[in-house]
């Protein structure tokens, strides 16, 4: 049973300023600039952190998202609905869609895609879906939006920003041509009728905490493996995670950076064992080397103790393989349904929250089999509410 933690109880004050972004989707030139020293992988307060924000997030994971049961991606957590009967569709002809993405530069992305053109398919409304990729260049995504703002005759339009800041005034020029509804990453204006996105990083990184809290005896030794620095999304998913640490009896004994990288990662484990003698558990920020990590215990002949990853198929596989003791926290590939059911309620006149938060569920040990699927190839994202979509699970890269 993972213990929940009160906020009063986990709050401690740090200062800095929050940055909008994603979880798993970290672009190609992501900024490397540390919080902390690079060996010791930030162990000073982010400048990412925010309290409130942070406050916020804990407290969202406590409360029961209102929507349709068994459907996360149609799901809203403490909605605050706006009107959007300006933006309603005149006329008798089909929707015309369009959506600038960021790119499709990693697996999480790769998977967010066909559950967004999936989705589009359930809706024969749409007659036209017009995707332009950014592929990871601000200034390719910049034209993207202008172009598609300008003659493309779009009813509305998706963004998934590359980056935050650098984007923000291709939206807010978007934004007085036609209803825009950004999503995963945010921008810096308010502008959009909705921006949607799961609870967050700090989210994701206490639930890993929390549980190598529960899991570990007092003292335990805990390695906490993180992919690069200066990554928002990052930070503040370790910045939650040292508040969890910091009120615990457990040790943080290395916070070192992967890089993302299976074999640092082993080197990382293999090095930790032979300067500690052992290690009691493993935290990581993203589960993309989580298989590597595992491996590495194996190759030095000791038991894997318990650690954190996320929902790509090989660990999900590994855990059950290998009767892991494990939580997988996820920022769910869901979320790529949700701009689309929201475009279309705008285009309707109907309400949407200003800001369309979406449930970030755990896969655990209690629910693992419902989220692995033989068949699948190892980096597919488990949490991607595909399952009864079309194609699935051929469109996926799955045998049927």
């Amino acid at each position: 049973m993972i213990r929940r933690r009160t906020l009063a109880s986990a709050a401690v004050l740090l200062t800095g300023a929050l940055l909008t972004s994603c979880s798993s989707d970290i672009p190609p030139d992501a900024p490397a600039v540390a919080s902390g020293s690079a060996d010791s992988g930030g162990d000073k307060p982010s400048k990412f952190f925010q309290q409130d924000d942070y406050e916020r997030q804990l407290a969202l994971a406590e409360q029961t998202p209102k929507g349709p049961a068994g459907k996360p991606w149609e799901q809203m957590l403490a909605p605050e609905m706006t009107g959007t009967a300006r933006y309603r569709k005149k006329g008798s002809g089909g929707v015309h869609l369009c959506f600038s993405n960021a790119g499709v530069f990693n697996p999480w992305r790769q998977v967010g895609l066909k559950n967004m053109k999936a989705e589009v398919k359930l809706h024969e409304e749409i007659t036209d879906f017009t995707v332009l990729d950014a592929q990871g260049k601000d200034d390719k995504q910049i034209s993207d939006i202008q172009e598609l703002a300008g003659d493309k005759d779009c009813d509305a339009l998706i963004v998934s920003p590359n980056t935050t800041a650098t984007l923000t005034p291709a939206v807010k020029e978007a934004c007085g041509k036609l209803p825009v509804i950004v999503f995963d990453r945010g921008v810096e204006t308010d502008c959009a009728v909705t921006f949607v996105n799961p609870i967050g990083g700090y989210g994701y990184g206490a639930v890993a905490a929390d549980f190598l809290v529960d899991q570990v005896e007092p003292k335990g030794k805990i390695l906490a493996l993180r992919i690069s620095p200066g990554v928002d999304v990052l930070e503040t998913r370790w910045s939650a995670a040292k508040i969890a640490f910091d009120k615990s009896e457990l040790d943080v004994v290395d916070v070192k950076f992967t890089d993302g990288d299976p074999a640092k990662t082993k080197s990382i484990v293999a090095d930790a064992l032979a300067r500690h003698g052992s290690i009691d558990g493993v935290w990581m920020d993203s589960g993309a080397t989580a298989v590597a990590a595992v491996e590495a215990f194996e190759d030095a002949g000791v038991d894997v103790p318990p650690l954190t990853g996320e929902d790509q198929q090989d660990f999900l596989q590994a855990w059950k393989d290998k009767k892991l003791t494990a939580i997988a926290p996820t920022y769910p590939t869901f979320q790529w349904r949700t701009p689309v059911i929201a475009a279309l309620r705008v285009l309707d006149g109907k309400q949407v929250p200003k800001e369309w938060k979406l449930p970030q569920p755990t896969v655990t040990q209690d629910n693992l089999d419902e989220y692995l699927r033989d068949g699948m190839p190892p980096l597919h994202y488990a949490m991607c509410g595909c399952q009864k979509l079309p194609g699935f699970p051929e469109d996926w890269g799955g045998e049927k």
